[in-house]
């Protein structure tokens, strides 16, 4: 059983717990899900299945789409509204106070990793260390807001959509929204609504995979997250030396390709250089 399942995450699971669910339904040991979602977070998550693992390094640098509700007036040990409150603040802040800090938020921007994330500084995850009351200094890192829209603003509460990079964390975005608006934030809600190719729309609630009689269905074809890239058809020849791992000269520019063998079957997804193909990663069935 080899493919990719749209999962829309239920609130209160890991994601290692719908991995570990669908080892049993689909009964298959190799499975991997691409991009962690905190439980409280719902939506998008794209499980691997079979030979579509070897897919999961690639899926860890797609961009992300989330809607998430700021809350502002208060700030929590986790970022999150989950936490213990540590300060809580009136809030006086207008629609136009709020899309004016939102710019600033806006492209490249640094974050410094929340304590409870799975980060890892000399061998121990920051959640375990903040778990035992330690707090440890940690790097800001690069990432980039891609799109930033406010959805909605109640006076207290703000809903938006962030389009972003890998390694970006949106309980850290709402706290430092609410920190430059001067009456702190924490965020209240997140639903993971793209990532990658796939949306919330073909995602399958957790519960119905389970309860479906034939849940392979849900499984999408591996090329499916490759689809930016152009498709082509080896030759029989060049399908050959592709599946004994040999490169061979195609007349085609310089980039990646999803390539194929005559019958349509996804061989592997591919780098030409110079008119010379090779491998980048393969995905055909082997023996």
């Amino acid at each position: 059983m080899n493919g990719i399942v749209i999962i829309d995450k239920p609130m209160d699971w890991t994601s290692q717990d719908v991995v570990s669910k669908l080892r049993g339904v689909l009964h298959t040991k190799r499975i991997g899900h691409g991009g962690t979602l905190d439980p409280m977070a719902t939506g998008v998550l794209p499980v691997f299945v079979g030979r579509a693992t070897r897919g999961v390094e690639f899926f860890e640098y797609a961009e992300k789409t989330y809607e998430t509700v700021l809350r502002l007036g208060i700030t929590t040990t986790t970022e999150d509204i989950t936490g213990t409150v540590l300060t809580e603040s009136p809030v006086a802040v207008t629609e136009a106070d709020l899309e004016a800090a939102l710019e600033n938020f806006r492209g490249d921007i640094f974050q410094t990793p929340p304590m409870y994330s799975a980060i890892k500084i000399g061998g121990q995850k920051l959640c375990d260390l903040a778990r035992k009351g330690k707090e440890v200094e940690r790097k800001p890192r690069p990432v980039t807001i891609h799109q930033l829209t406010l959805l909605s603003f109640d006076g207290v509460k703000a809903t938006l959509r962030v389009r972003c990079s890998k390694g970006t964390y949106i309980r850290t975005l709402c706290k430092d929204i609410g920190a430059a608006l001067g009456c702190g934030g924490c965020m209240e809600s997140l639903r993971r609504t793209a990532a990658g190719a796939y949306s919330i729309a073909e995602a399958v609630p957790l519960q119905q995979l389970v309860e479906a009689a034939d849940p392979e269905r849900f499984l999408r074809p591996v090329d499916t997250m490759f689809t930016e890239y152009t498709a082509v058809t080896l030759t029989e020849k060049q399908a050959l030396r592709c599946r004994n791992g040999n490169s061979f000269t195609i007349a085609l520019p310089d980039g990646t390709y999803r390539a194929y063998d005559g019958e349509g079957n996804f061989l592997m997804l591919a780098k030409v250089e110079e008119n010379v193909m090779s491998t980048i990663k393969s995905f055909f069935e082997v023996g």
